[in-house]
């Protein structure tokens, strides 16, 4: 790279840094470098050569490599159906890792912008979106820059924005816990929960902390740690319960607590406990009457109809396929995310295995994959159906059955 090559690359650099409302510091932050190097590199002094790092720096800037370098050469050439099939959360892992602003410690003089609010909301409504409907290669580059920028501002910001600060950290956090839940990283949904938890504390938010506690949950279910999943669940339910019965709740606390409810109904479906967990599915029907409606607070989407998508659950993973079918046989979840439908979808093409119905089985994990391609390809529960199914086809499976195992990983 010449010098005036340098030098256009670096104005470029610091134009796609200034577009996404980045400072030096937060960007070399969210890439792991120093805001001395990414100065030199803005002012074309610093060459980057190397392609390593020009796809971090792209990941940081939230744009596809040729953007930043056009005639950069493509990433091995990859094939483009496994370029659309990646659900990569390695630059999430790398926010969680380490302190989330560590040079804030050193230089406590902060650069906050009142002016970024606008912008960091609608960041983290994003992140939400991307989570909702399983598109894990996007929130990956969006978490990127983000997670640093809300750390150094809760640090930075002047009193009166700290509390909408720390709330949207901790509703980011949440997100990303959810995500490594579907992605089968439980460790780093550990992580994001316990950071979030403690971000929905500082904002003053009780309701955000019992949030963060059902995410944590689900965190210790994918790690099988289920006496932790049932003793955090259990603590924060008898909590949120004593305060209903003794104040009028609001639609979110009954949210929330209608939640943790069908989260030990979770917990005891995996613990092979038939009757508690129909027990808890009945508390949550119980809270979700008293709710009457639908909702979505803090992205639990609790209400009467996911209930019911969570009570066809329970029932496949207790084995009884035939109550799961017959509970859904008249569900209409076409109100809720895509990722709640198409868990749905899942769940009944898991009951339809367990019932030998291979045809209708199939044809609900392709209509599952047509919603949340990402989630059928990559969810444990999915892919274990798909193998079942090729397994019992044997020989004679399907071009399209085929097909759908090779998507998902999944050959016998």
């Amino acid at each position: 790279m010449s010098s005036e090559e340098q030098r256009v690359f670096g104005a470029r650099v610091a134009d796609l840094r200034k577009q996404r409302g980045l400072t030096q510091s937060e960007l070399a932050a969210a890439i792991g470098r120093t805001a001395s190097w990414l100065s030199q590199v803005e002012r074309g002094i610093q060459p980057v050569n190397r392609l390593d790092v020009l796809r971090l720096l792209a990941d940081g800037l939230g744009v596809p490599l040729q953007v930043l370098q056009p005639d950069a050469p493509p990433a091995a050439e990859p094939e483009p159906a496994a370029e659309a099939e990646t659900n990569d959360l390695d630059q999430a892992r790398l926010v969680l890792s380490g302190h989330p602003a560590v040079d804030v410690l050193l230089t406590p003089r902060g650069d906050f912008r009142p002016s970024t609010m606008d912008d960091l909301r609608e960041a983290a409504d994003r992140i939400w979106e991307l989570t909702h409907t399983d598109r894990f290669a996007e929130l990956s580059a969006a978490i990127g820059p983000l997670v640093p920028r809300l750390e150094r501002a809760t640090r930075t910001a002047p009193e009166e924005y700290q509390a909408e600060l720390h709330g949207l950290t901790a509703r980011t956090y949440q997100a990303l816990a959810a995500a490594f839940v579907r992605q089968n990283e439980p460790d780093a949904a550990w992580v994001s929960a316990d950071r979030a938890i403690r971000e929905a504390e500082l904002s003053g938010d009780p309701l955000g902390v019992f949030a963060g506690i059902f995410r944590l949950a689900h965190a210790f279910v994918r790690l099988k740690h289920l006496d932790q999943a049932e003793h955090a669940t259990t603590v924060a339910v008898n909590a949120l319960q004593h305060y209903v019965e003794d104040h009028d709740p609001t639609p979110a606390h009954l949210s929330v607590l209608g939640s943790l409810h069908l989260m030990l109904a979770l917990v005891h479906a995996r613990s092979g406990e038939r009757g508690a967990a129909r027990i808890q599915i009945e508390k949550a029907r119980v809270v979700a009457r008293q709710l009457g409606e639908d909702r979505n607070d803090f992205n639990l989407e609790f209400g009467p109809t996911n209930v019911e998508i969570q009570a066809v659950s329970t029932a496949v993973d207790l084995g009884d396929a035939g109550e799961a079918l017959d509970i859904a046989e008249n569900l209409d979840a076409s109100d809720l995310s895509v990722e709640r439908q198409a868990r749905l979808l899942m769940d009944l093409g898991r009951a339809h295995v367990q019932r030998r119905h291979f045809g209708d089985a199939l044809d609900c994990l392709l209509r599952a994959e047509e919603l949340a391609p990402e989630m059928i390809r990559s969810h444990i529960a999915s892919r274990n159906a798909i193998r079942e199914l090729t397994l019992v086809a044997g020989h004679a499976v399907s071009d399209e059955l085929r097909a759908l195992a090779e998507r998902a990983d999944a050959l016998g």
